[in-house]
């Protein structure tokens, strides 16, 4: 009788786990961790960078909105000195004629005097009587060239200077809110940048393969890093 040897029996469990297996995890583990690290970094930044976008909105606004009043103010000024010249304009005009009556015509001497000085102590203000004083000097220094008085660089500063004042102040507060606007929008485009940065770190912290999770990681953190010096190059606006 023969005996037959009993067949070796296949291993049926699960293989031996390998000594590279438990430095994988780990590492696959402290992945994790620095990609949950870096969302919560960008997530904060990103709330800055939102935050600092509105104040420049309402900053852009505030600017845009002083500088229409301020050049409505400065429109006003501007017509009420245009009125005052036309009637100093008219004024000299009137007041030349009399003169002329004056020194050519002697029997209307005395009417045309007695008119000449009440329009002169009734009618002619202080800036326009020391124009005409200063045109009289330029002329009589200069005998070729007539200088009106309302050449006067005083008397146009005292016409017109609010109005000019004012509308330094519009242009100003215009270029101020440009300066706002480009900044706001600035601020804006790094917020999308940093929600790019965002999705890319949420894809990589669900990924199972290590070099699909190091590829995102560094694709988001070059996006975040050119937000991040866009978003510091911008100026801090506070918000009290």
């Amino acid at each position: 009788m023969t005996t037959t040897a009993p067949l070796a029996q296949t291993p049926t469990g699960p293989p031996p786990p390998s000594r590279n297996q438990p430095r994988l995890g780990r590492l696959l583990s402290n992945v994790e961790l620095v990609t949950a690290i870096l969302l919560g970094i960008v997530s904060v930044t990103t709330a800055y960078s939102s935050f600092q976008a509105s104040l420049y909105d309402g900053e852009t606004a505030k600017q845009f909105s002083a500088g229409q009043n301020t050049q409505t103010e400065a429109e006003s000024l501007y017509l009420e000195a245009n009125q005052q010249y036309i009637r100093d304009v008219q004024l000299w005009d009137r007041m030349t004629e009399l003169q002329i009556e004056i020194d050519n015509v002697p029997e209307q001497a005395a009417a045309s005097q007695l008119k000449y000085d009440t329009l002169l102590f009734t009618s002619m203000s202080e800036t326009l009587n020391a124009a005409v004083l200063w045109s009289a000097d330029q002329n009589d220094a200069d005998a070729t060239t007539f200088t009106s008085p309302f050449e006067s660089e005083d008397y146009q500063q005292a016409l017109f200077g609010a109005w000019a004042a004012e509308d330094d102040k519009s242009i100003a507060a215009f270029a101020a809110g440009d300066v706002a606007s480009k900044n706001g929008d600035s601020l804006t485009l790094t917020t999308v940048l940093m929600a790019i940065s965002l999705f890319l770190l949420g894809v990589a912290a669900v990924a199972r393969q290590l070099r699909v999770q190091f590829v995102l990681l560094g694709v988001a953190m070059t996006i975040y890093v050119v937000a991040l010096v866009m978003t510091f190059s911008v100026p801090f606006i506070p918000w009290w």
